[in-house]
């Protein structure tokens, strides 16, 4: 079974916070089966003002070194991914990082970076983030760097984007759009949630929903565990999701996990929390990773 998680922070952890211990690791991702794992090169906290494209070389130099010491995998399509062998997908979290340059945008694709969430919790020169409540929409320059995208095939993450800009990418970007780390509204009304409508959108429009594990956008309480990661994924299908949701696990970037889904390792025990509700082993292999796949075979690769 092909099992894909498109969000991690490990790589900003190993990098910039040295003395943390990572969630994700090479050992974790084999006990859990995993096929492929995204490894974002994060902005950092500060957005535009504290050197991100310096950070996210940062977090590639530490990927550089995961490669030559310890094997980790990186592909240059996800359709790579493969039963039993653990791959590495590298993504961005942050468009600051391109520092308002389609030329940025080349360079990264062409060291990897085959998606990019277009803010944190910062504005930048593409658009807004969700936690500002600011009802703009993507700027000028952040259609251009999105034709640029959408030229390369890089998915555009709407993760951390406000509500305006995500119905600006619905209506009128040439891509489907994604959220590579997002859970439902309706279970948790945390402002970086998904509303059904949202959900409903990213399906007609022929996007992917990776849901977070993070017990603040799970439950809102400081606890959780795989019976709400299953409870989102749910509700995402009873909206029409279930071609259109898989993982979106943001381990290493969260500071606490559910209580029993702690790492990469114990992410089977979600298949099987959703084969005991009832789905099948067509629709469990769905979404632990066909659906991702398939999305990227939406944007043509």
């Amino acid at each position: 079974m092909i099992i894909c998680d498109t969000h991690c922070d490990t790589l900003y952890m190993r990098a910039l916070q040295p003395d943390r211990v990572p969630c994700v690791t090479m050992e974790a991702m084999k006990r859990g089966g995993m096929s492929l794992q995204t490894c974002t090169l994060f902005a950092g906290t500060k957005g535009v003002s504290d050197h991100p494209y310096d950070k996210a070389m940062a977090e590639y130099a530490a990927f550089e070194r995961l490669r030559d010491t310890q094997g980790w995998t990186r592909v240059d399509s996800p359709l790579e991914a493969k039963d039993g062998e653990v791959r590495i997908l590298l993504s961005i979290e942050g468009g600051e990082i391109f520092e308002g340059s389609v030329e940025r945008v080349q360079e990264f694709y062409d060291r990897g970076i085959r998606m990019a969430a277009l803010t944190w919790n910062n504005e930048n020169e593409i658009g807004y983030p969700a936690k500002g409540g600011s009802d703009q929409g993507i700027k000028p320059r952040g259609w251009e760097i999105l034709k640029t995208m959408a030229e390369l095939k890089m998915a555009a993450d709407t993760s951390h984007l406000n509500e305006a800009g995500f119905w600006d990418l619905i209506d009128r970007h040439s891509q489907p759009p994604m959220a590579s780390h997002s859970c439902a509204k309706a279970l948790c009304p945390h402002f970086r949630n998904l509303t059904d409508e949202q959900i409903r959108a990213m399906v007609k429009r022929g996007g992917w929903i990776g849901v977070n594990f993070y017990p603040a956008f799970l439950s809102g309480k400081g606890k959780a565990s795989v019976r709400d990661i299953a409870d989102h994924i749910d509700h995402m299908c009873q909206l029409g999701a279930q071609k259109h949701v898989g993982f979106g696990s943001d381990f290493d970037g969260i500071e606490c996990t559910p209580v029993d889904c702690q790492s990469p390792a114990d992410v089977p025990a979600i298949l099987e929390e959703l084969r005991r509700r009832g789905y099948d082993e067509e629709a469990v292999e769905d979404i632990a990773g066909r659906n991702f796949l398939n999305y990227y075979r939406r944007l043509g690769w």
